[in-house]
């Protein structure tokens, strides 16, 4: 397998787990909101400064996402008790509630839509999870 062929499969992927874990209500989220809350969810009670260092966004680009995800009920914010002009941000209940029901819930019926084939599919099935156990810690 060549670069562009692997890079062409992690997209795939990519595109598979996401019709996974994203519902309608976080489908009109853009890549960089999905970023920004994916980022607050693995590091609560963070601050925008520490988002755009993590992801690499300009800071712009963060606060706007956050002010959007802010309106849209999927953050929460409050002040910082060592320095109060700091805001720190959670994923909120409802936006975790969320998550936590879609990433429970199993993959076959969205490689079956990928790959017809039930016996291609249940193949497919065994050989993610075997890469799974190969490549993620």
């Amino acid at each position: 397998m060549d670069g562009v062929r692997l890079l062409r499969l992690g997209k795939r992927l990519t595109d598979l787990g996401r019709a996974m874990v994203t519902d309608a209500a976080s489908a009109h989220l853009t890549a960089g909101e999905l970023a920004v809350v994916s980022d607050v969810y693995r590091h609560p009670a963070t601050s925008v400064q520490e988002i755009r260092a993590r992801t690499g966004f300009a800071q712009s680009h963060v606060s706007v996402s956050v002010a959007r995800l802010r309106e849209g009920g999927l953050l929460d914010a409050t002040a910082d008790p060592a320095d109060g002009r700091r805001t720190l941000l959670t994923v909120s209940d409802r936006a975790r509630n969320a998550v936590r029901a879609r990433v429970a819930q199993p993959a076959e019926p969205v490689i079956a839509k990928a790959v017809p084939d039930p016996d291609q599919a249940r193949r497919v099935t065994e050989l993610l999870d075997e890469l799974a156990a190969l490549l993620l810690p």
